[in-house]
């Protein structure tokens, strides 16, 4: 249940909006004048703000005004005749959510009361989870400025960081492509007792096997063609210090031979030496694959992967924190938009729908560059859907991504995420109404309501079925 603020000097209106609102199962608050609204809000907590425009004394743009400077995060609609919709318009640009115009029906007014509310719920989200994140970072000291989210899960992670640094172990970093698995290690890094030495990073992946061989132990002089001189290799350059070893799952089975005897006995030889190199390294990995299936199939050594193995630790998908959605479009928009496009400065609450209903297959990095595509074609001062990238409008947002399902997800989770997404997409077409959501999805509305309630969608159970 919810409490609506009704301002409105005329008690006939006054009382009609009253009563649509309290049908609705809501608890409604009425104020016959501008001040007395202002003052009802300060009293108590209020959801929803429904102001006349034209009263006397303090009219409904000055109620704006001030409602919007003691809380931004609830919706206000203005209430206004025919006669001043242009005036109703100019207060839409300085905040308000919607205007009604008189003579209304309550089929309408239930219709913008339900979609107030759950644009109010996702501000409040919002304000919510940049408050934890800004919290997360003044309690680490701002030793985890990189790795931005507010939720439970990241929270988890954050502090698995905290521990693992506090030792010299071996860890392993698992998660998809671009979930972060970097940035984690640098963390790492940054809190161990080895902060003052290098990090040095090698992607795997990315080197055929004699050049990984090289960029990892180093050549001699006149080793191979080309080797015109001395190499150091990254063993050598992260002595000290932290060895970051990317996409470690890439490692061609030769490779990990010679890998793994660097890890057991701390020493290797450069290609072309016979000196053997004494290093101390800590040692971090990372991979997208899943090392327990590549072991199974002989494509990978059981013994490097214990070696490798001393510490796991898991990223989570970013579909499996969609919380932190918000957060990370915020912060995006403040690092890309100074150069992008400086004009904006968040993203409206209808892109930010598109963008918590998408599966988002590329993780953290794929969101960074969705919000770096939007910035360059976004007007005003907010990100709207229409300068999302194509992939996140019409029905592309829900089926297209499904086309590659990652391995670390279940049958189970694979369905629920779907029937999520369907659900999301009826409910938006259906303009929030629950009863044309069930007749879309071909469900009864009793089940419809479990499954809003399940995943969280539209404030669950209530009646807010949109019938008269």
């Amino acid at each position: 249940m919810a409490a609506i603020l009704i301002i409105d000097d005329n008690e006939t209106v006054r009382d009609g909006l009253t009563h649509t609102v309290k049908k609705m199962g809501h608890d409604a608050v009425a104020a016959a004048s501008g001040q007395a609204g202002i003052d009802a809000f300060k009293a108590r907590r209020v959801d929803f703000v429904i102001t006349d425009l034209k009263m006397d004394g303090l009219g409904g743009v000055e109620v704006l005004r001030a409602i919007t400077t003691l809380d931004p995060t609830v919706p206000i609609m203005i209430v206004t005749g025919f006669g001043t919709v242009e005036t109703a318009v100019e207060a839409m640009k300085l905040g308000a959510f919607d205007f009604l115009i008189k003579p209304f029906t309550p089929e309408v007014v239930r219709l913008k009361v339900e979609r107030a509310l759950e644009l109010c719920a996702a501000r409040r989200v919002r304000t919510k989870l940049e408050a934890e994140n800004a919290y997360l970072r003044d309690e680490h000291g701002g030793r985890f400025t990189e790795i931005i989210g507010g939720g439970d899960k990241i929270a988890a992670v954050l502090r698995a960081v905290e521990k693992v640094a506090a030792s010299d172990a071996t860890v392993f970093v698992a998660g998809e492509s671009g979930t972060g698995k970097e940035l984690v290690a640098r963390a790492i890094h940054r809190l161990s007792r080895r902060a003052s030495g290098p990090f040095i990073k090698v992607n795997c992946g990315a080197l055929t096997e004699t050049l990984l061989e090289s960029e990892l132990f180093g050549h001699e002089k006149g080793a191979f063609t080309g080797a015109i001189k001395q190499k150091l290799g990254r063993f050598e350059l992260a002595d000290g210090g932290t060895l970051f070893l990317d996409e470690v799952g890439d490692v061609p089975p030769a490779m990990q031979v010679k890998l793994l005897r660097a890890l057991q006995e701390h020493e290797f030889e450069r290609v072309g030496g016979e000196r053997p190199i004494k290093v101390d390294v800590r040692v971090l990995s990372a991979t997208n694959k899943d090392l327990d299936v590549e072991v199974a199939a002989g494509r990978f050594r059981q013994d490097l992967f214990y070696r490798l193995h001393v510490v796991p630790l898991r990223l989570p998908s970013l579909r499996e924190r969609r919380e932190d959605i918000p957060v990370l479009a915020q912060h995006f928009v403040a690092k890309l938009g100074p150069r992008t496009n400086p004009r904006v400065s968040g993203v409206g609450d209808a892109a930010l729908g598109r963008l918590m209903a998408y599966h988002w297959p590329g993780n953290v990095r794929e969101l960074e560059n969705a919000i770096e595509q939007a910035l360059v074609f976004a007007e005003g001062t907010e990100i709207g859907v229409a300068a999302l990238p194509a992939f996140l409008h019409g029905s592309g947002a829900v089926e297209e991504d499904r086309l590659d399902v990652p391995r670390q997800l279940s049958l189970p989770d694979i369905l629920d995420d779907l029937e999520r997404q369907l659900i999301l997409k009826a409910f938006e077409k259906a303009r929030g109404v629950k009863t044309e959501t069930a007749r879309l999805l071909g469900i009864k509305t009793s089940a419809l309501y479990y499954k809003l309630e399940k995943y969280g969608i539209g404030g669950g159970s209530g009646d807010k079925s949109g019938a008269p």
